[in-house]
């Protein structure tokens, strides 16, 4: 039965956003890790030792349409030698769940300090790489990539 009193189409957007407030409001908190979450996973895996730019370069989409799988390449400036070599490359993000993406251990036998991989991304993200070299020096690089689609949500 149409009304045609002036608040009567009021009141049905009043329902309709508190219908989208509530059910964004369900949404876990705990669902996305922060910047925090991130900087401590950090902290875990590297201690308090200071990260320098560069010798680290992060390919990745400027958009990505689906965030369930994005593509990733990374390169680290280093010859590989028994002197000079790239031990660990780890992939942090600052929106999901968990903030390690992965983590990869190299020797100077791997030839070339790369990796491809295709990464879940709950959502539009700046995402941070470092290099654990073998003399105990941290170098990292950053790319954001906009995602349309989160894969992370946990509702």
């Amino acid at each position: 039965m149409p009304s045609d009193l002036p608040h009567s189409h009021g009141r049905r957007q009043f329902l309709k956003l508190g219908s989208s407030g509530l059910a964004v409001a369900l949404i876990p908190v705990s669902a996305f890790a922060e910047t925090d979450d991130m900087l401590a996973a950090q902290a875990e895996l590297f201690g308090d030792r200071p990260v320098q730019t560069g010798r680290v370069s992060v390919d990745l989409p400027p958009i990505a349409e689906n965030g369930f799988s994005v593509p990733i390449n990374i390169q680290v400036d280093s010859p590989m030698t028994e002197d000079d070599y790239v031990s660990q490359i780890v992939i942090l993000s600052p929106r999901n769940p968990l903030p390690v993406l992965a983590q990869y251990h190299l020797t100077p036998r791997n030839g070339l300090a790369a990796v491809s991989a295709r990464i879940r991304l709950g959502g539009t993200q700046s995402i941070r790489v470092i290099a654990e070299m073998n003399d105990g020096t941290l170098w990292s690089g950053e790319k954001e990539t906009l995602v349309t689609l989160a894969a992370c949500v946990v509702l």
